[in-house]
């Protein structure tokens, strides 16, 4: 006979947006490996070009997006790994809610857990997040980037695309 609370967590589980967990893990697996490649084939801002807008460069983000406090003398490792790892509860939580209905909502934040995720590890393990996609045009280059960057752009796409369909379900 079957534990009634192990049951009932069991059913939750595949039946909350915590069944896309998979995609997080996959987002962090994915990062890490292309980041340890990237370390390994290069040297620090080395640059390697691919197409006319494209290069693999090898850069360190010590800020958060766009380099934003980059040169804050060290606090700002831990104040944005502690909002990461904040965020990233929260996003556990509303996952844990989410009802089996919803699919694109829950793969949206699990593609920006994975995101937040791989970069808080970048943080912790070296101070810094690897960053090496480098796109641009002409002699405008996008700041680096990497694969955890991208995961949270697409996740953050895929909310707009969803509130935008559906709006907000909790008005309904």
């Amino acid at each position: 006979m079957l534990d009634a609370s192990k049951s009932e967590s069991n059913i939750a589980l595949k039946d909350s947006g915590l069944r896309f967990l998979w995609i997080t893990l996959i987002v962090i697996a994915v990062d890490q490996a292309t980041k340890l490649a990237i370390i390994d084939a290069f040297k620090l801002y080395e640059s390697v070009q691919y197409t006319s807008f494209f290069n693999l460069t090898y850069v360190r983000n010590y800020g958060a997006a766009f380099s934003f406090l980059g040169d804050a003398g060290g606090w700002q490792r831990w104040f944005f790994t502690a909002i990461a790892i904040g965020v990233s509860g929260y996003l556990l939580y509303w996952l844990r809610t989410i009802g089996r209905d919803q699919k694109l909502q829950p793969i949206a934040f699990c593609l920006v857990l994975g995101g937040a995720i791989g970069n808080v590890y970048d943080r912790i393990v070296y101070g810094y997040v690897i960053d090496f996609l480098d796109v641009y045009v002409g002699s405008y280059h996008w700041p680096a980037f990497n694969v955890a960057d991208s995961a949270i752009f697409l996740g953050a796409c895929f909310l707009i695309f969803d509130w935008y369909k559906h709006g907000d379900r909790s008005e309904k």
